[in-house]
């Protein structure tokens, strides 16, 4: 793939091919194939080490690749100008801002900054908040800075809007007004919103769609909802302790809840009871599994090679 800028219009805003990165023996990305299409909210999920971070900086020309390519906007990420640069935005759990300037002094900066710099929007997410413009950014909270840091992002009017855990260590009422300014934000059709984050809650009420990664590899593309239908529950007694966990087809958790076992399995329907019931368990049943508890049961599971994504 040529490294030339190309700034066209392209259905993707985030595209990589083979992009891998090596910190020395460790392999953080292995041929990584993403693409993130225009629009609507992806959630980005994976356990800590598996290389998230690393994907972000590549992608906003902080970090460069081992190998392969990535592209933002249509413009490879080694070599994005200051326009490209103005049409993404970015949130990180540090909500790092100049504790000596106002809120108002910062708003100004901005707007000069970016040339589709939205007012309304400014004050439409800065209200989730108890900020006042006239406060100093050393006298704010937490979870107002995160507010201010995330008015200001929206208010540019980004094209592509990256976050990286922007509700890590907030309170409730403080991550709440972050959900519902990423509701209103969400309902543009112009802007698309990576969205990374461990809260799985906050996935299920923002995503619509979910990308897993694990070891640096993409292993499981689908709508949350789609994932969430793809893991089942099972409880059982009487299970054989001498049954290898690899006799059980899709496994991805086992545990023992008050003297019955319970399983957590993948791609199995409502003949699995009965699979079950041949391995030796009695009094089987499907049980209810949340999205927190599916998912995280997907990203416990161990893989000796990681398996191809499904669309």
């Amino acid at each position: 793939m040529s490294k030339t800028i190309r700034s066209e219009y392209t259905e993707h805003a985030i595209e990589t091919e083979a992009l891998t990165k090596c910190y020395g023996r460790k392999l953080a990305l292995r041929n990584l194939g993403l693409r993130v299409t225009r629009g609507g909210v992806h959630a980005l999920v994976g356990s800590n080490g598996a290389g998230k971070s690393t994907l972000f900086r590549i992608l906003l020309g902080m970090l460069g690749p081992s190998h392969g390519h990535s592209r933002v906007l249509g413009v490879d990420s080694t070599e994005l100008d200051p326009d490209t640069r103005g049409r993404i935005g970015l949130v990180t759990e540090e909500h790092t801002l100049p504790g000596w300037m106002s809120v108002r002094s910062l708003m100004a900066l901005q707007r000069d900054m970016y040339r589709r710099w939205c007012r309304g929007t400014f004050d439409e997410v800065l209200g989730h908040f108890n900020v006042l413009p006239e406060q100093k950014v050393k006298q704010l909270s937490r979870g107002e800075r995160a507010g201010v840091s995330l008015a200001l992002a929206l208010a540019q009017r980004p094209e592509l809007l990256i976050l990286d855990e922007p509700t890590l260590g907030l309170d409730v009422v403080a991550k709440q007004a972050v959900l519902e300014s990423l509701l209103f934000a969400g309902e543009r059709d112009d802007c698309t919103i990576v969205y990374c984050s461990h809260q799985m809650d906050e996935i299920e009420r923002l995503a619509d769609h979910l990308m897993i990664l694990e070891a640096g590899e993409l292993v499981c593309r689908s709508s949350p909802e789609e994932l969430w239908r793809r893991v089942s529950c099972w409880t059982l007694a009487g299970f054989a302790e001498a049954v290898a966990f690899n006799a059980i087809p899709g496994l991805l958790s086992w545990r023992t809840v008050d003297d019955r076992e319970e399983v957590v399995v993948l791609d199995q329907d409502d003949s699995f009871g009965q699979c079950l019931r041949g391995l030796g368990a009695a009094d089987v049943h499907r049980r209810p599994i949340g999205f927190d508890r599916a998912v995280n049961a997907y990203l416990s599971r161990n893989h000796t090679s990681p398996s191809q994504p499904r669309n």
